[in-house]
C-alpha cells in the first residue's frame, strides 16, 4: 500500500502537462492533474463567446503529417482516436505580406526551397545554405544526448549561441527574403536578433511539411488527452487551483490546494512557468541559491493584444484562405519585433505588424449563422496594463474598457488595409491582453511562450525537466521548446524521466491512423461533416 495519495501529481493541463499524465497513467500509475481553468488545455484551450469560438493559442502545428513526429506521438498514446487534423492550404500555409511584397510558403522542403529560388535567383547559393543548416541543426540536436555526440555537433556548436538574425544575415542579403526568413518570429516571440538560432531555424524546419489544425478547434487536443487519461485510470480536477508545492527536509511531498486541502504524491510535475512554480508555489526562501539566481535572472517571452471577431462576409471571394497572414509594414521585421516588445501600438494609430487567421477557412465545420471567425495578434509588453493587474478580471473600470476599444479599433484598421471592407462586416468582436493571459493561464505578466528563446535561455542553460529539488520536475514551454510540440516533448520528457525509461517505451498504444481532412477540399470530408458544414454555412 502507497503512503502516497498519488504516485505523480500534475500541475497545469497544458500540452506538457497532459503528455506527463497520460504517458505515467498509461504505465499504471496512479495521476492526478490538477487545472486551476475551468476548462483543460492551458494554451490548447478554446472558449465560446456568443456562440463563437475561439483557440487563443494554436493556429497550426506541424509534424502532422506521414511520418510526421506529432503523428507518432499522437498515435503512440492512443489519442488520435480522438484528434482528426484540417490540413491548411499546402500551396501557402502561411503568407507573408512585407513592405507591400507578398510571398506564399507552402508545404515541402524542395517546393519551399525552389520557390525562393524562382523569387531571387540571385540568392541561390545563399538559399541553399540557409537550408541546409536547418537540416544540419535538426541532426545535431538529436546526436546532443552525450559529450561525443556534441563534440560532433559542428553546426550546433556554430550557431547554438548565435541568433536567428546571424544565420539570416549571413546566408542572404535581399531585403525581402529576409522579412521572408524572419516572418515566423511570432511562433517564438522574439525579434530575429534576439532568438536563438536553433529555435528560430527549428520553426521553419517544423512546417517544412506543412501546417496542420485540430478538428474543431484547439480543444480538441485536450479532450483527447483527457479522454485518453481516463481510460487509463488518471485523474483531472477542475477549477483546482493548487496554492503551494510542498516541502519536508528538502523533498516535494505533494501540494496544497487553494482550499486548505493537502495532496501527497511521490512526484510533482509543475506544467507552469518558472515565477509561478518556484516564485510562488514553492517560494524563493526554499530555493538553493543557484536556483534562486536562474529564477530571479530569468526573462520571458512578449505577450499579446489578441483580436477575437466574426464576420458575415464571403473571405474566400476576398482572397483569404486557410492559410495565416504574416502582415509587416516594411521589411525590417527585427525593428518591428523590438517595436512590439517596447509597446508600441499603445500609441501608434495602426499595428505595423499583425497575425490574422480565419479558423473557419481552416476548419468549416466552426462556421456558426454563416459567419467567420477570425482572430489576430499584435506583440505587445506587460507595462502598460500593470496598473489594472490587481482588479477583478471582467471588472477593470471605465479606462481599460476604453483602452481595450481603442486597441481593437487600431488592429481593425490595419486588417480593413489587408482586406479592404472587412470593418463593415464585423459581427461580434473581443479583445484580450497581457492581463486576460495572466488570468486565465496562469502565465507570469501575460507571456505567451514561457521564458524567453534567447540563445542563454535554451539548450543545458534552459530550466531543465529534473528540478534542482528531490521529487520535482518540470515541463512546458520554458524547458526544451514551446508551442505544442515542444511542450509535449517536455511532457514525454518529464515521464520518461520519472519511469527512467525510453521515449518509445512510453509509445506503445497503437492508437489509430490520424484522420486528415484537406481544409481546402470539403468534398473530400465525411458526408457526416460535409452535412455539418452545410448546415453551419446557413445564417
Amino acid at each position: 500500500m502507497s503512503p502516497y495519495d498519488y504516485d505523480t501529481i500534475v500541475i497545469g493541463s497544458g500540452a506538457g502537462g497532459l503528455a506527463t499524465a497520460v504517458a505515467l497513467a498509461q504505465s499504471g500509475q496512479k495521476v492526478l492533474v490538477c487545472e486551476q481553468h475551468e476548462v483543460p488545455g492551458g494554451w490548447t484551450h478554446s472558449f465560446t463567446l456568443e456562440g463563437y469560438r475561439f483557440s487563443p493559442g494554436v493556429h497550426y502545428i506541424g509534424g502532422i503529417g506521414p511520418g510526421g513526429h506529432m503523428r507518432r506521438i499522437y498515435e503512440g498514446l492512443g489519442v488520435s482516436q480522438d484528434l482528426p487534423f484540417c490540413e491548411l492550404n499546402p500551396d501557402g500555409y502561411d503568407h507573408i505580406l512585407a513592405g507591400g511584397e507578398r510571398f506564399d510558403i507552402p508545404k515541402g522542403r524542395e517546393r519551399f526551397a525552389a520557390r525562393l529560388k524562382e523569387r531571387f535567383p540571385h540568392e541561390a547559393a545563399g538559399i541553399d545554405g540557409y537550408l541546409q543548416t536547418i537540416d544540419k541543426l535538426q541532426s545535431d540536436l538529436h546526436r546532443a544526448n552525450s559529450v561525443g555526440g556534441i563534440l560532433q555537433a559542428r553546426t550546433l556548436l556554430r550557431w547554438g549561441f548565435r541568433t536567428g538574425q546571424a544565420a539570416i544575415d549571413h546566408f542572404v542579403q535581399d531585403p525581402f527574403l529576409k522579412a521572408i526568413l524572419s516572418a515566423q518570429s511570432g511562433d517564438h516571440g522574439l525579434p530575429p536578433s534576439m532568438v536563438s538560432a536553433p529555435v528560430h531555424m527549428g520553426i521553419t524546419n517544423h512546417y517544412f511539411e506543412g501546417g496542420y489544425y485540430p478538428l474543431g478547434g484547439a480543444f480538441a487536443i485536450p479532450r483527447a488527452f483527457v479522454r485518453a487519461l481516463k481510460r487509463a485510470g488518471g485523474e483531472i480536477r477542475l477549477s483546482t487551483a493548487v496554492q503551494r508545492i510542498l516541502l519536508q527536509n528538502g523533498k516535494v511531498t505533494g501540494v496544497q490546494l487553494a482550499d486548505g486541502s493537502a495532496l501527497t504524491a511521490q512526484n510533482v510535475v509543475s506544467n507552469a512557468d518558472p515565477e509561478m512554480t518556484f516564485g510562488k508555489l514553492i517560494g524563493r526562501e526554499n530555493l538553493p541559491w543557484r536556483l534562486r539566481r536562474k529564477v530571479n535572472r530569468a526573462d520571458y517571452s512578449v505577450s499579446a493584444i489578441s483580436l477575437f471577431f466574426a464576420v458575415d462576409m464571403d473571405l474566400r471571394a476576398a482572397g483569404l484562405d486557410s492559410g495565416n497572414l504574416w502582415f509587416y509594414r516594411h521589411n525590417n521585421v527585427d525593428q518591428l519585433y523590438k517595436e512590439g516588445l517596447a509597446g508600441k501600438i499603445m500609441h501608434a494609430d495602426r499595428a505595423d505588424g499583425l497575425f490574422l487567421t480565419v479558423t473557419t477557412l481552416k476548419d468549416p465545420s466552426k462556421m456558426h449563422s454563416g459567419h467567420h471567425t477570425l482572430e489576430a495578434f499584435c506583440f505587445t509588453n506587460y507595462a502598460p496594463f500593470a496598473k489594472w493587474a490587481n482588479q477583478p478580471e471582467g471588472n477593470r473600470g471605465a479606462e481599460y474598457s476604453a483602452l481595450k476599444s481603442q486597441l481593437a479599433d487600431k488592429m481593425l484598421a490595419t486588417i480593413d488595409e489587408i482586406v479592404p471592407g472587412i470593418r463593415e462586416h464585423v459581427v461580434f468582436c473581443d479583445l484580450g491582453t497581457p492581463l486576460t493571459n495572466q488570468h486565465y493561464l496562469a502565465a507570469h505578466q501575460g507571456n505567451l511562450y514561457g521564458t524567453a528563446k534567447s540563445p542563454f535561455q535554451m539548450g543545458p542553460l534552459a530550466f531543465p525537466i529534473k528540478a534542482p529539488l528531490d521529487g520535482l520536475w518540470l515541463c512546458g514551454a520554458s524547458t526544451l521548446s514551446h508551442g505544442v510540440a515542444g511542450a509535449t516533448a517536455s511532457g514525454l520528457a518529464a515521464a520518461k524521466g520519472i519511469l527512467r525509461c525510453r521515449t518509445s517505451d512510453l509509445l506503445q498504444q497503437n492508437g489509430p491512423e490520424l484522420q486528415i481532412y484537406p481544409s481546402e477540399d470539403i468534398s473530400q470530408w465525411p458526408d457526416e461533416l460535409q452535412a455539418k458544414i452545410a448546415l453551419r454555412n446557413t445564417k
